[in-house]
């Protein structure tokens, strides 16, 4: 009885070994087939954004890596929900991708619901990169370092005014984590543009705004705001005397606005690792890379289980502002 116990015992062992060996073939024979027809990649607002020219830079020379095309597909509505929605419902089958963008993360205080859970219902691909934002004071206010600013906060609190093209943008998000970062009390100004802001910015209607770097140069060599900061983790070349603003004691993260690709939580993966190589050679390429700097975009692979992190721990701060700021949901 015993040998037949044994029998038995190796039988079932033999059997697991069998299924997990013809698992294991199966995966790698699909990431090897893989990709067989050209791949769908929702981006959930319209064409013309900067993550929207990103992943057009990108995605053509990724599709010759891979032998296959990339159709980008513009899906706005619902603040970018309804394109994000589309993708977690979509199979994983690694023919369905989301451009995810920053404005993924805000979401969660955005709206009082959504229709997916941000983290668990979508497995993060390959980070695109993002666009580092400078910290710009009004001329002719006496603000000529971060410190400047932060003592008139605090010597007046909620007198100091900070500029945004609207609640839950951008600018909102990177004004309010610069605040509470400092302890400060100021009071938001929401904007219906970035021209409006700008305009009131340099007539010293508000005392600062954070942008992205590139649209800030212009404005610093026409005179009309003062840098102060720039979020990049290194000084700029470009401005080599800005310090960062981890250097002045208020580490916000390099990128406030950023972009990558996502796809329905279980994709398989050797898909998603494959994706994911692909898109790292394509960032590195010295035409792409060049392409991407010269808007103001730094691109900034990493493995896919870095950027599931990145994503995570972006959602987090983001509901932690969400309480601290009480920001109020749109819907």
């Amino acid at each position: 009885m015993g040998l037949v116990r044994k029998r038995g015992l190796v039988g079932k062992r033999g059997a697991a070994f069998i299924i997990l060996a013809t698992i294991m073939a199966a995966n790698t024979g699909l990431a090897d087939e893989w990709p067989s027809h050209p791949i769908r990649v929702v981006s959930p607002f319209a064409s013309g954004t900067t993550c929207d020219i990103v992943a057009r830079t990108v995605l053509d020379p990724a599709g010759s890596e891979i032998k296959q095309s990339f159709v980008l597909e513009n899906r706005p509505g619902g603040g970018g929900t309804l394109g994000v929605a589309s993708v977690v419902k979509a199979a994983p089958d690694g023919y369905t991708l989301l451009l995810a963008t920053s404005a993924m993360s805000a979401a969660v205080i955005l709206h009082k619901s959504l229709p997916y859970d941000t983290v668990r219902d979508l497995e993060p691909v390959a980070m695109l990169g993002g666009e580092p934002s400078m910290l710009m004071a009004a001329p002719g206010k006496g603000y000529a370092s971060v410190a400047d600013l932060i003592a008139a906060a605090k010597a007046n609190p909620g007198a100091i005014k900070f500029g945004s093209v609207g609640v839950g943008s951008a600018s909102h998000i990177a004004g309010e984590r610069f605040s509470r970062l400092a302890g400060l009390t100021v009071t938001h100004v929401a904007y219906s543009g970035a021209a409006e802001a700008l305009a009131d910015l340099g007539a010293g209607h508000i005392d600062f705004y954070l942008i992205p770097v590139t649209p800030a140069l212009p404005l610093i060599t026409q005179g009309k705001a003062v840098p102060l900061a720039v979020s990049t983790a290194a000084r700029l070349q470009s401005l080599s005397g800005l310090p960062t603003l981890k250097e002045s004691g208020y580490p916000l993260p390099a990128y406030l606005t950023w972009c990558g690709l996502a796809a329905p939580a279980k994709t398989p993966p050797e898909i998603v690792r494959k994706l994911n190589e692909t898109i790292g050679k394509v960032l590195n390429l010295p035409a792409v890379r060049t392409k991407l700097l010269r808007t103001g975009f730094q691109p900034a692979p990493m493995p896919p289980e870095d950027y599931a992190r990145f994503v995570a721990d972006d959602v987090a701060a983001m509901m932690k502002l969400g309480k601290e700021a009480h920001i109020e949901p749109l819907d």
